[in-house]
């Protein structure tokens, strides 16, 4: 249209002019902004300029060519940054360390590496501090210690080592290395700390275990009196979270609330985390109320906090609230809620989460299919276990670790050693952790050569030091093949502190040997070390019941209410269609208790043909001997069990947990119970599962 003129840009009187000294330093203005606002397009523009009026091929403008490769760098076009790096007729050492810093912050580590190489040797430029603070950076992140250490070198000769990102760097590598030493000898022999200094080497001690080093680095630091950061309280949360030191944390929390420090997510995680972890969970649920933004990092921390501290159901409520957020879980949050759901026995309830965890894409994750083992073995249903570690395409020592275990819990030892030996095969190295269940599957076995060969031979050939949980499935495993002399001996010559379980389980044995004197001996010694522990005055009265030494049982149980120590109530309970059914011993508050009595009457009078005879060994010598085997046939496990023969179809498995020992009645009973009715039956007790068929137990009658 006539009278109209075309629009003109901001850019038009800068562009389009010609090119003299101060245009340049617009040019570099205008990339510096493009850069820092990752606006492509100008940059692109500019670019275009400097190529039509031909400025990128002209020697001495180098800083415009800079100013390209640190655009592209931070807008993550490094193959751009990397063509103008390759066509610029000259470069200095900005040239190359911007494009060291995008490929570092792009993860191509290696490429990095290979940059530095191509500079000494190939264009023989001498690197400067900062070249060397991203050449450390990248060997941290690509695990290259060799050339870190030959880089520390050079910086410790050239005397760059003394600059303070030099020196961060190179803490901050051999942290990330795992070398501790390095870290803090940098740390110390080099002058000047900085908050940046501080928080690697708290960070690396932390991860190593480190933690009273940790404290006195901390102490260091607040007597420098260097000024913390986000990253330093979080660390030192972490520190707390480690060492259980509620006074530090409340003081580290009150620090944190007079600083200007923000509170962003990983802050107030690492104070929910902390609180967690000195079973402060009212403290911890507080600081999550508090907080008005709430994603899925801070839901899943406080989930953990309730899970650490064994609130399993308050845990999967959050889980609900959270989804009510509007919140999707991740792979740790499906992790914490399969954990809680183990923690329960509520196997109906990890398998919905199963469902979810298929829909959300999170199967695969390493983290879910452990914790979907654990979740599934701890409910009783082994074969659902071990179809999940079949199915997982990757695995690590846990994935492994936790299937050992599961089997060795159940009884089955064979699957066990089996699940050890293909461990071995595929090069994954055992831990601690892999040979506590090793060592118990061997003490189901009762493979005592082999047990003692793993102990002694192959934990020091992997470099494992055997711990107090390793000496005491060796007393197991002695006491179950009814080596008493041995274990005994054993317990008195290994130079390690013994605690009350350790003892008990040889104590367990002499009631299962039927070896009494012995096992009052025993007794009287673990009552010596602990005269609280209930578990050893219960032994010890079934002990003097079994050899019909009623003195013995009156004298214990008024020993037991002199020093006012009560036994738990046995109970059971059952889960049926997502409702728990709980039953005490000759429990009649259970709306259908008439049904479940006389199934309990129907499956012991189907049982007794097969030649039950009621185990009243045990049972108090002044009651008569009908009243006995009425005791008996009530147990809390065999009500819950004649409910789940009621309530279930006829193929389905019943699964029963007891929060005590299973009496030798019921075992017997069950055994014969499973037979008649042709069901498989698990009930897992304090000591272990016992999966009963066809008249048979996996624990082959020791428990």
């Amino acid at each position: 249209m006539p009278g109209l003129k075309p629009p003109r840009t901001q850019l038009a009187p800068i562009l389009f002019e010609p090119m003299n000294s101060i245009l340049l330093n617009h040019i570099i203005k205008l990339l510096k902004v493009s850069a820092d606002t990752k606006n492509l397009r100008l940059g692109k523009i500019i670019h275009t300029h400097l190529l039509v009026t031909n400025q990128t091929s002209i020697g001495t403008n180098i800083t415009p060519l800079n100013s390209l490769i640190s655009l592209y760098v931070k807008c993550n076009q490094i193959s751009i940054a990397q063509k103008v790096f390759e066509t610029m007729p000259e470069r200095n050492l900005v040239s190359w360390c911007s494009l060291m810093a995008g490929y570092l912050q792009t993860g191509f580590s290696l490429e990095v590496l290979k940059l530095f190489k191509n500079m000494t040797l190939v264009d023989s430029w001498r690197p400067n501090e900062y070249i060397f603070a991203v050449v450390f950076s990248a060997c941290s992140h690509s695990g290259k210690a060799l050339e870190g250490r030959q880089c520390h070198g050079y910086v410790f000769k050239s005397g760059l080592v003394f600059h303070q990102y030099v020196k961060n760097a190179l803490i901050n590598m051999y942290s990330k290395f795992l070398d501790v030493e390095g870290a803090m000898r940098v740390f110390s022999l080099v002058p000047g700390n900085d908050v940046f200094s501080y928080n690697s080497v708290l960070n690396g001690l932390l991860e190593q275990g480190f933690l009273n080093e940790g404290v006195k680095v901390l102490e260091r630091m607040m007597g420098e009196c260097v000024e913390w950061d986000s990253v330093t309280y979080v660390t030192v949360f972490g520190l707390c979270a480690c060492l259980k030191d509620l006074k530090l944390g409340l003081q580290v929390h009150g620090r944190i609330l007079k600083s200007d420090v923000e509170l962003d997510v990983f802050v107030n995680s690492a104070i929910i985390n902390m609180y967690g972890k000195c079973k402060e969970i009212f403290n911890a649920r507080k600081a999550f109320d508090g907080l008005q933004v709430r994603n899925v990092v801070v839901w899943t921390g406080i989930m953990t906090a309730y899970f650490q501290n064994g609130c399993f159901e308050e845990a999967l409520n959050l889980f609900s609230e959270m989804k009510l957020d509007d919140i999707s879980p991740n792979e740790f949050t499906f992790a914490v809620m399969l954990n809680s759901t183990a923690g329960l026995s509520a196997l109906r309830h990890g398998d919905v989460l199963y469902g979810e965890i298929a829909k959300s894409g999170f199967k695969d994750h390493i983290i879910v299919g452990n914790a979907l083992i654990n979740m599934y073995a701890k409910c009783g249903n082994i074969e659902a276990a071990s179809k999940v570690f079949s199915d997982m395409m990757y695995r690590d020592s846990i994935t492994w670790n936790v299937m050992i275990s599961g089997y060795s819990h159940h009884g089955l030892g064979k699957e066990a050693i089996a699940v050890f030996q293909d461990m071995l095969a595929v090069g994954e190295c055992p831990n601690y952790v892999t040979f506590v269940g090793v060592l118990s599957a061997c003490s189901h076995l009762g493979l005592v050569k082999e047990g003692l060969y793993y102990l002694n031979q192959v934990m020091r050939q992997v470099g494992v030091e055997p711990g107090l949980e390793h000496y005491t499935c060796v007393v197991g495993l002695l006491s179950k093949a009814g080596l008493l002399d041995e274990a005994e001996k054993f317990l008195r010559s290994i130079p390690v502190k013994w605690d009350v379980i350790a003892w008990r389980t040889l104590l367990s044995a002499c009631h299962v040997h039927r070896n009494y004197g012995f096992g009052r001996r025993i007794a009287e010694f673990v009552l010596e070390m602990d005269p609280n522990d209930v578990g050893t005055y219960t032994l010890l009265s079934n002990i003097f019941a079994k050899a019909k030494r009623w003195d013995g049982v009156v004298k214990i149980r008024k020993l037991m209410r002199d020093r006012n120590i009560k036994k738990e109530p046995g109970v059971s309970w059952i889960d049926i269609r997502n409702v728990i059914h709980v039953f005490v011993s000759e429990d009649c508050q259970h709306p259908e208790s008439s049904q479940i009595y006389e199934k309990v009457k129907e499956l012991l009078a189907r049982i007794k043909p097969l030649g039950y005879v009621p185990d009243v060994s045990a049972v108090l010598h002044d009651v008569e001997e009908e009243q006995k085997e009425d005791y008996l046939s009530y147990h809390s496990e065999k009500l819950a069990i004649a409910y789940g023969l009621l309530q279930t179809p006829l193929e389905a498995p019943i699964c029963v947990f007891k929060n005590l020992r299973m009496c030798d009645d019921c075992h017997s009973a069950v055994k014969l119970i499973s037979k008649v009715t042709n069901r498989m039956i698990i009930v897992r007790d304090a000591n272990r599962f016992h999966s009963f068929q066809t008249g048979c137990c996996s624990c082959a009658d020791y428990w």
